[in-house]
């Protein structure tokens, strides 16, 4: 008897601490479940279909990838697939680069990332962190012979959601790094640092509601750096691939 009722102490502890423990919120179950978010785009992947005469072009990103479709979507034409993810960093682009662009077999895939790096989004990052992740996911692309075009950080001088962070000086010292390893890759850097700052280290007025992200206005500056840096890329002949092992 007294074993019987050590062990139902134990379960009505159990249930009681089951009860106590708190509810997540969306975002926080979505990282515990799904930390690098890869059901996002699995349904879409599998629905997928060729594009004859338009090039397949990749676009994988972070909130201002993801919110070009709404904010500007005549950029949007066959065969341009955006896979930007709100509020993701460049650790969480790479672990599902596999599925949402190598998986995908585009011509070109275009990188933008690092923003919410320097945000500390999934933990603090160095600056050579970023550096590393872009590295890879470039290495990746180029071994299955798929040119790439690596997106400056968007300027901004500061985060709202963030205020303490040192931003402006660490997008320029980010971009300066991917413009120069662009040119030592073979990849097209596309510069939209340039063509939305304004005064400053910040956005231009008028291109953003939040000093961040892009409005309609800013994705329309945006759009001819994009389309040029589309060109360039498929002039040039593709990486040879490496032969991969399955």
């Amino acid at each position: 008897m007294r074993m019987i009722g050590i062990a139902l102490a134990v379960l009505v502890s159990n249930a009681a601490i089951a009860q106590e423990a708190p509810k997540l919120d969306p975002v926080e179950e979505r990282i515990h479940n799904d930390w690098a978010e890869m059901a996002r785009y699995r349904p879409a992947n599998a629905k997928l279909k060729p594009t004859p005469g338009h090039p397949r072009i990749v676009f994988i990103g972070d909130s201002i990838t993801d919110w070009w479709r709404s904010g500007e979507p005549s950029f949007w034409t066959p065969g341009r697939i955006d896979r930007g993810i709100g509020g993701q960093t460049t650790p969480q682009m790479l672990v599902r680069f596999r599925q949402d662009v190598l998986d995908l077999h585009p011509d070109v895939v275009h990188i933008m990332g690092g923003t919410n790096d320097i945000g500390g989004n999934t933990g603090p990052m160095t600056l050579a962190d970023t550096e590393a992740n872009v590295r890879t996911m470039v290495e990746l692309a180029q071994a299955h012979g798929i040119r790439v075009i690596i997106g400056s950080v968007p300027p901004a001088d500061r985060f709202p959601w963030k205020p303490s962070v040192e931003t402006g000086k660490t997008i320029v010292a980010l971009n300066a790094w991917l413009k120069g390893y662009a040119a030592r890759t073979g990849c097209v850097y596309a510069d939209y640092w340039s063509a939305l700052k304004g005064d400053g280290l910040g956005i231009r007025t008028g291109l953003s509601g939040d000093g961040v992200h892009p409005t309609t206005e800013g994705y329309k500056v945006m759009a001819p750096v994009a389309e040029a840096a589309i060109a360039q890329a498929l002039s040039r002949p593709a990486p040879a691939p490496i032969p991969i092992l399955r």
